[in-house]
């Protein structure tokens, strides 16, 4: 295992400091919520970390089953089998330099990393692809600094369009085409593995369980017999760091092996929902691990600079221990 890069500097971005008159304390070491009045993403869930100096991606763009992804391949494929691995990201989303930079690493690793755009054509306000003038209002209240209930309806709104019904479909579209893609690194690891980061994390969670049609595509496939149809799961495996908006119910079904990476203190994946979700795995024979870092922000483990050393080092812990779970897997 190569020792993962980690961060030498971290000047705050301009869009961190542009929001920090703006934002209450948040019980997150080192973190601050996105607006009064929401709880749903966290500052680091939306907003980029500065990228390393001098680093940039080295995958290629493309389209699988009509989605567009990100892929990285590790630099001696095929040649040498590589394991296919799903990148399930933050809000950020697709055209987010570090999380390219996430995909590449994994890819040093030996993985061939496919990472979608589970919000097909429909980013966060405020990030890389989302343009000023499909609704200039929600950029002006940013540039203006108007009240933090505008930019948490603005955010809010945008997360109540990425339901399950919506995003899990347009995953599986890409899932699907990879298989016909890369049937070889599909076959090399016995099944499809997954990491996901914050919004991605839950994604990863509902794609380790067995659900029923309901969950996956809005409308319930039933036998007269066998009564609700369920499928799934669909990874062999997967890790998910600093969860959000998990439910107690999204465990369920769960079938598949999953590590996760937890900051303590954590709003945005609480003690009660983690706790159940824990209980709930064990109880069903479930192999997992849960793996608690301190003094972190909620995000942490998504690449990035950062000035504290501390967070650089559990960063860098953070991925070695997913990165162990999927080659033990």
């Amino acid at each position: 295992m190569t020792e993962p890069e980690v961060a030498t500097k971290a000047p705050e971005s301009d869009a961190m400091e542009d929001t920090k008159a703006e934002t209450t304390e948040s019980v997150i070491p080192g973190d601050t919520p996105v607006a009064q009045g929401s709880s749903s993403l966290g500052a680091h869930c939306v907003t980029d970390r500065p990228t390393p100096f001098g680093q940039g991606p080295s995958g290629e763009m493309t389209q699988l089953g009509g989605i567009d992804v990100y892929i990285s391949k590790p630099s001696d494929y095929p040649h040498i089998p590589s394991k296919l691995l799903l990148l399930l990201t933050g809000a950020t989303g697709l055209h987010s330099d570090n999380n390219q930079l996430q995909a590449d690493k994994f890819a040093k690793e030996g993985y061939l990393v496919v990472m979608p755009d589970m919000f097909n054509n429909d980013p966060l306000p405020g990030t890389a692809t989302y343009e000023e003038e499909k609704d200039p209002s929600y950029i002006e209240q940013l540039k203006m600094r108007l009240a933090d209930t505008a930019k948490s309806f603005a955010i809010d709104m945008w997360l109540a369009r990425q339901t399950p019904e919506k995003v899990l479909p347009i995953i599986l579209k890409v899932v699907e085409a990879a298989k016909d893609d890369f049937a070889d690194a599909v076959a090399n690891g016995g099944g499809i593995y997954s990491v996901g980061y914050c919004f991605g994390g839950r994604m990863t969670l509902l794609l380790a369980g067995e659900k029923p049609d309901t969950v996956l595509w809005g409308q319930a496939v039933k036998d007269e017999e066998a009564g609700v149809v369920k499928k799934g799961p669909y990874i062999k495996a997967g890790a998910i760091a600093h969860a959000t908006a998990v439910s107690r119910d999204d465990f369920t079904g769960t079938k598949s092996p999953l590590a996760f990476v937890c900051v303590e203190n954590d709003q945005l994946f609480d003690e009660e929902v983690r706790g159940h979700g824990e209980k709930y795995l064990k109880e069903n024979n479930i192999e997992c691990e849960f793996k608690t870092y301190s003094g972190v922000p909620h995000g942490f483990g998504v690449y990035g600079e950062y000035e504290d050393t501390k967070i650089k080092v559990a960063q860098a812990e953070a991925f070695d221990q997913m990165l162990a779970w999927l080659n033990a897997h």
